[in-house]
């Protein structure tokens, strides 16, 4: 088991190269099931998810290679190679969906391409139910006949699926993706309101027009896909991963740092970009990337609700409060779109932050300094949050539990000892 070991105090410095997108990636690497022609997705980011993902397309009968390595610490040229030409398994099991929620997006692909899928209910970081309610109502909307039985999805379609207009009762990002993939071999026209517009949508709507799908909206609430008889496979490149961005720009706002992020998009992040320049971070778009400085001695405290795209995400809250915590003032932070995402409070408040929660809303009071203090990651990203408070704080910060970091971040503690952090893994 592995934990991390800071030495706050640290100004950042350097550039720090941003990975593929993982919340992008696992929905691409999904829709591999859809064609019997190769997909090959170049970008690929390291991670513990992605590795669950390919052992899981793996165990269903997909061929996998993969390969490719780029400079200067990173990964931008890695790709991987994924072939469903054969007759698949259509069972996901248990040990493989319960590591991954993300899991749950094989349900649409098998299904609709072999009208059968057996796939267990899915796992993941502990942030609140996060039901698949959604993915299953609209499935049956699509002609699905659905049954819940000991822990496991089973769903048929032996007619194959046929389009229809669905209508979200609230936005759903995975329900989006699995609606999406099922709908492009569906028959007929199935129309997705209320779809989820965040750039992973729009990046997975992109490679499946590349595949040969038809689809219109990709971006906007409202998405129209004609079926068709199959899909291609094509060569595709994995965006950049826009919360990996904002967590290295908050290392360098925190820090009072100068870190280019490099090969950033500042189109993904708009609403989070303008709070930092609120907080007093300087954010320069450059032919690079991004470059997020901070000029002024004092951060100013912002309110923060977090809101489906193109509002705050959800997946930087933690982050944020981190930076919260030792800016001059009160900040409001509303979590608006998970139940249980406050879990890396008191961790935060053995360091010295000083939050009271209240609801779904956290009062940050911020305080002159943190200090170091032994803590416990409980899930993806209160873990990276952990790591940002320690950058800044006096004396030693030891978080155990890292495995949650794995998840979503690739190499972090290489990233930002490339940029002056003293940071380090050490197994026990």
């Amino acid at each position: 088991m592995d934990r991390i070991h800071i030495l706050g105090g640290e100004r950042l410095e350097g550039e720090v190269l941003i990975g593929g997108a993982k919340n992008a990636a696992l929905p691409l690497m999904a829709s591999s099931l859809l064609s019997s022609s190769p997909l090959t997705l170049s970008n690929l980011p390291h991670l513990v998810d992605i590795t669950t993902m390919v052992q899981l397309l793996g165990d269903l009968g997909v061929k996998i290679s993969m390969d490719g390595d780029s400079p200067n610490g990173g990964y931008a040229g890695r790709a991987i190679k994924m072939d469903a030409s054969e007759p698949l398994e259509k069972s996901a099991p248990y040990d493989l969906v319960r590591k991954m929620r993300a899991s749950v997006l094989v349900l649409g692909p098998l299904l609709a391409r072999w009208g059968e899928a057996k796939v267990s209910m899915p796992g993941g970081c502990a942030i609140g139910t996060r039901p698949i309610d959604l993915h299953l109502s609209a499935l049956e909307a699509l002609g699905a006949t659905i049954d819940l039985k000991e822990g496991y999805v089973n769903a048929t379609a032996p007619n194959g699926l046929k389009g229809c207009e669905i209508n979200f009762p609230f936005v759903s990002v995975g329900a989006t993706e699995n609606i999406l993939m099922a709908s492009t071999l569906a028959k007929g026209k199935t129309i997705i309101k209320n779809a989820a517009r965040e750039p992973e949508i729009i990046d997975l709507a992109n490679c499946l027009a590349d595949m040969g799908a038809s689809i219109n909206g990709a971006g906007t609430d409202t998405m129209e896909v004609v079926g068709t008889e199959e899909l291609n496979g094509t060569d595709y490149q994995i965006i950049p991963d826009r919360i990996e961005t904002g967590t290295y720009a908050i290392a360098s706002a925190i820090t009072g740092g100068d870190l280019l992020l490099r090969g950033a998009r500042f189109d993904t992040l708009s609403a989070f970009f303008s709070l930092l320049g609120k907080a007093g971070v300087e954010v320069i778009q450059e032919n690079k990337g991004v470059r997020i400085k901070r000029t002024t001695e004092q951060l100013a405290a912002v309110d923060i609700y977090t809101e489906p795209y193109p509002g705050f995400p959800t997946d930087m809250q933690a982050q944020i409060m981190a930076l919260m915590a030792v800016a001059k003032g009160k900040s409001i932070i509303t979590e608006s779109i998970f139940e249980n995402r406050f879990m890396h409070v008191p961790e935060l408040c053995r360091m010295g932050a000083d939050i009271d929660v209240n609801g779904s809303s956290a009062t940050v009071n911020g305080v002159s300094k943190l200090s170091g203090a032994e803590l416990m990651a409980t899930d993806l990203r209160a873990s990276v949050s952990l790591i940002l408070a320690g950058l800044v704080a006096r004396g030693e910060t030891i978080i155990n539990r890292v495995y949650h970091l794995d998840r979503g971040y690739e190499r972090v503690e290489e990233k930002l000892g490339m940029c002056g952090a003293n940071i380090k893994r050490v197994s026990f």
